[in-house]
């Protein structure tokens, strides 16, 4: 199995929203994708500031945010909340917002009502549709309502339970040759790019050979046209098991701990707040604020 050569070539990108367009000059560049989750303002401005190319409102928010066990309980509402917070920061990186479990397995028409408050409500610039399968016919809906759609194949943990847990997928020459059909489908469909979770590198690797539109990769090796990690995950502030795909870059999590751990202590011994922290008052107010407000007896 052969592959695109993958040489980063960094540079500082353009000002604007960047077209989608641009994701196949990337490719053609051989200039690797990079992709975030985001959940509120900040997240979505730094990274931005950061030279992020896309960033996905995840409805892994269920899990890092909202503290569920999985992400099956995000609801549309929440994930509309989260991603208009995240558009007002993100100014240059396409915000790509990920449908979550029930807003588009009923219907074609739900799933496009869903996605138009994603883009209508939310300023989402796209959306993202986990599997294949019935999930073809609401891709293609979506993007007849003029939508751009993310797919997403491999590991989706919407169907983990069906999945058998949050496993590796494409491990079987069978199993690899139904996902790599699944990935074609998506993309005849209309999906401009394609989620490769915890796939096998040689998986990822003739997937994204055969495929036109960029492949993004978790999991899935080096040799597809992009990545993605969690926020919480690659800055440290997952609590529990960390997939093996994941990369830390910092502690910020132990960091948070350190200077809260401060603050209690500094409350507790009467160490904060400081003169400097505090407001001062004219002497003739102050006296005046005396008279005017005797001691009850």
């Amino acid at each position: 199995m052969s592959t695109r050569p993958r040489t980063p070539a960094p540079g500082t990108p353009a000002p604007g929203k960047l077209p989608i367009t641009e994701l196949a000059v990337l490719v053609e560049r051989r200039q690797p994708i990079v992709m975030i989750t985001a959940y509120d303002a900040p997240s979505g401005r730094l990274a931005d500031e950061a030279g992020a190319d896309l960033i996905l409102v995840g409805d892994s928010a269920a899990m890092t945010v909202l503290g569920h066990d999985s992400t099956l309980p995000a609801t549309m509402e929440e994930m509309l909340v989260l991603t208009r917070a995240v558009t007002r920061g993100a100014r240059r990186p396409l915000v790509i917002a990920d449908m979550p479990f029930g807003s588009f397995q009923v219907s074609d028409g739900a799933a496009v009502e869903n996605a138009i408050r994603f883009v209508k409500d939310a300023g989402a610039d796209a959306v993202k549709l986990e599997g294949a399968g019935p999930t073809l016919t609401r891709v293609r809906a979506i993007v007849g309502a003029g939508i751009p759609v993310m797919g997403h194949v491999g590991l989706t943990p919407q169907s983990a339970t069906m999945l058998g847990g949050f496993k590796a997928q494409g491990r079987t020459a069978d199993k690899a040759a139904t996902l790599l059909a699944d990935a074609l489908a998506l993309e005849e469909a209309g999906c401009f790019a394609i989620v490769l979770e915890a796939v096998p590198a040689p998986v990822a690797d003739e997937v994204t050979r055969r495929l036109h539109v960029p492949t993004i990769g978790i999991g899935a090796g080096a040799g597809t046209d992009g990545q993605v990690l969690v926020w919480h995950d690659l800055l440290g502030l997952s609590a529990g098991h960390v997939a093996r795909f994941v990369k830390q870059y910092a502690e910020i999590g132990d960091e948070i701990r350190r200077a809260l751990a401060c603050y209690v202590n500094d409350v507790r011994t009467s160490s904060f707040p400081e003169p400097r922290h505090t407001y001062s008052m004219s002497e003739p107010e102050r006296q005046m604020l005396e008279a005017e407000t005797p001691d009850v007896a």
